[in-house]
């Protein structure tokens, strides 16, 4: 019974999809590893950070679930998921995202004291998030933060420090993940504005809010643009920079204000993949040098 639970827990955070979370993360790792130890990070502190990030992808998700499980019982598009069908009981809920901050908070410790030290503003954020589009139509910018963070904590984790790189490469991802989720709440537009819920969609309309999202992910270009200057990065990094722009070119071409048909799974996986990408051709500048 209890491993039945886990993996409807599982499913219901799209634990999969943790690799998609991961490789910004590992890039802020090696990247800061390199720039300011000069060499690659240890196979533990890789191994301490992943766990650090499905920690902490796996109790932001959770805690969504819950907090949000009155709201997702309305909607047409989120009703059958697992809490409102009600497949997992709350209280299960509540215990793997207390379990997910525990492994979260021991992976940290295994880093460096700054890790340590910033933790609390992490799961403030991770928290927080859930909540805002309650009162405020910046949610998105929030979740981009909380998700920033991730790329910042491998930076701090193998390097003990905040540099203006690591800055850049949060506030780059910040604006990726914003962005996208602007994109994704224009689905629930009309059900956010009779339940008094607050998007970048509701407040300034979809046509605007798809606007919105295409200059927050020109800031995503930019912020790798500048990735590229700032750094030792060369030619192969800048080729998956170009790949990178193309998809999310393309990711802005297939939806309109007036056609979200094609806001999909595919969609999803795509701008999932964007980050897979960006790393490995990270990887093969720095190891082709």
């Amino acid at each position: 019974m209890m491993l039945k639970k886990l993996k409807l827990v599982l499913d219901m955070i799209k634990f999969e999809h943790s690799i998609f979370a991961l490789p910004f993360a590992y890039l802020g790792s090696i990247l800061g590893s390199l720039e300011v130890n000069g060499r690659f990070p240890t196979w533990m502190q890789i191994l301490w950070i992943t766990i650090a990030m499905v920690g902490a992808r796996s109790a932001a998700m959770a805690l969504n679930r819950i907090i949000d499980r009155h709201i997702d019982a309305k909607n047409p598009r989120t009703a059958e998921r697992h809490i409102p069908k009600g497949l997992i009981p709350v209280s299960y809920a509540w215990g793997f995202v207390i379990v997910s901050f525990i492994v979260l908070f021991i992976a940290a410790s295994q880093l460096n004291s700054l890790a340590v030290k910033l933790l609390p503003i992490a799961v403030f954020f991770l928290v927080f998030y859930s909540y805002t589009k309650r009162f405020t139509w910046a949610c998105h910018f929030v979740l981009g933060v909380a998700t920033g963070l991730g790329p910042l904590g491998g930076w701090i984790a193998t390097t003990g420090q905040i540099n203006l790189e690591g800055i850049l490469l949060f506030l780059t991802v910040a604006l990726w993940i914003g962005g996208f989720d602007v994109i994704y709440a224009c689905q629930d537009v009309e059900f956010d504005r009779r339940e008094g819920l607050h998007s970048i969609p509701v407040r300034f309309g979809v046509k605007r809010g798809l606007q919105i999202s295409a200059l927050m992910h020109l800031g995503t270009a930019i912020g790798l643009l500048a990735l590229l200057w700032l750094t030792d990065l060369g030619i192969f990094f800048g080729l998956g920079v170009i790949v990178a722009l193309i998809i999310l070119i393309y990711e802005h071409s297939i939806v309109s204000h007036d056609d979200l048909s094609r806001l999909n799974t595919a969609f999803f996986t795509m701008n999932g993949v964007l980050s897979v990408i960006v790393f490995c051709f990270m990887l093969i500048d720095v190891l082709s040098r």
